[in-house]
C-alpha cells in the first residue's frame, strides 16, 4: 500500500498554511486524477475521490479495483473549498462519498460540471447535492475569482446530449496571473491543441494511462503522448496523473518523464499528498487567448 507524503493531520496543516507564500499557487495531488489547488485563500479540488466506493462497488467482479493507496484525507475534515470540479461523471471524477461530505464541511460549496452531464450529476448527489453550475466546451462560467473554460475531452469520442451540450470536458481555469489546464479524461484529439494553445498554460494535469490493447479503444493519453502534448501547448510545467491508485491498469510514469527530458519539457512527478508551490511562469513561446462566450443555459446548438 502507497503511503502519501502527507495525510490526515499533517495534509490538512500544510493546506492551511500554503498561504503564507503570497503570489503563488499551490497544488497538491491526491491519487488518480485529483487535485487540489489553493490560491489566495480560495481553495478548488478537481476530480477528486477521496473514499473507498469504487473499491467496494467492484470487489469480486472481474473489474475489480483494488486500491494500492491510502487516502490522503477524509473530505468531511477538509475545509477552506470553494469548488469542486468534476469533468465527467465516472465514479472516480464525481463521487458522492467525497462531495457530500465536502459540502457538509463546506456549507456554500459549488459543482462545476460539464453541461451535458449536470441533470446525471445531481441525479447521483441526490436531495443533498451542492449547486451545479453547467459549461460547454468553447463557453466558460465565472465562479469568484475563477474562470472555468470548457474544453474538449474525448475518451475515446467527443461526446454530446441531444440538444448538442458537452458530456466530457477538460478544464482551463483562469485567477489572477495563472492559467491552469486539465485535461480530464481524454485522448489527442484533433482539435485539443487549438483549444488549448489559446492560454500562456502555467501548469497542466495530463493523465498516462492510456495502454493500447488494453481496451477496443483506450479513453486516455499515454506517457509519450501527454509529454509531447504539454510541449505542443508550450505548457511551462506538466504534472502527469491517472495512476497509483488502483492495481489494475497502473502504469509507470518512465515512459512520461523520459519523453519529456528527451522533448526538452519542464515536468514534475509528485507524490501522493505532495505539494508543489509556483509562480506564474509561462513559456515565451506559448499563445494568447482569445474571448471566450459566457456560458448560457439556453443554448440550444441544434445537433
Amino acid at each position: 500500500m502507497i503511503t502519501p507524503v502527507q495525510k490526515d493531520d499533517d495534509f490538512l496543516s500544510d493546506f492551511r498554511e500554503a498561504d503564507k507564500v503570497s503570489g503563488a499557487i499551490h497544488v497538491w495531488w491526491l491519487g488518480q486524477s485529483g487535485f487540489l489547488l489553493k490560491w489566495a485563500d480560495h481553495g478548488v479540488l478537481i476530480d477528486p475521490y477521496l473514499s473507498d466506493s469504487l473499491s467496494r462497488k467492484t470487489e469480486g467482479t472481474e473489474g475489480e479495483l483494488k486500491r494500492i493507496s491510502e487516502r490522503v484525507v477524509d473530505p468531511l475534515l477538509l475545509t477552506g473549498v470553494d469548488l469542486v470540479v468534476c469533468s465527467n461523471t465516472d465514479p472516480d471524477r464525481l463521487d458522492p462519498e467525497t462531495i457530500l461530505p465536502l459540502r457538509a464541511a463546506n456549507p456554500t460549496l459549488k459543482v462545476v460540471v460539464p453541461a451535458g452531464a449536470a441533470a446525471e450529476a445531481d441525479a447521483i448527489l441526490g436531495a443533498a447535492a451542492p449547486p451545479i453550475i453547467p459549461v460547454n466546451a468553447g463557453t466558460y462560467v465565472k465562479c469568484g475569482p475563477f474562470d472555468f473554460h470548457g474544453i474538449n475531452a474525448a475518451n475515446p469520442k467527443i461526446r454530446h446530449d441531444e440538444r448538442g451540450n458537452s458530456k466530457d470536458l477538460g478544464f482551463v481555469i483562469l485567477f489572477g496571473s495563472f492559467a491552469i489546464f486539465h485535461s480530464g479524461e481524454t485522448v489527442w484529439h484533433t482539435h485539443l491543441v487549438k483549444e488549448v494553445r489559446r492560454w500562456s498554460v502555467n501548469l497542466a494535469f495530463l493523465p498516462i494511462n492510456g495502454v493500447d490493447g488494453n481496451t477496443p479503444h483506450r479513453a486516455s493519453m499515454n506517457g509519450f503522448e501527454a509529454a509531447a502534448f504539454a510541449k505542443s501547448v508550450s505548457a511551462s510545467l506538466v504534472v502527469p496523473c491517472h495512476y497509483d491508485l488502483f492495481e489494475r491498469d497502473n502504469p509507470k510514469p518512465d515512459e512520461f518523464s523520459t519523453c519529456c527530458e528527451r522533448l526538452g519539457q519542464r515536468f514534475r512527478l509528485l507524490k501522493i499528498g505532495q505539494r508543489l508551490t509556483m509562480g506564474p511562469i509561462t513559456d515565451p513561446s506559448a499563445g494568447k487567448a482569445l474571448p471566450s462566450e459566457p456560458y448560457q443555459k439556453d443554448w440550444d446548438l441544434g445537433y
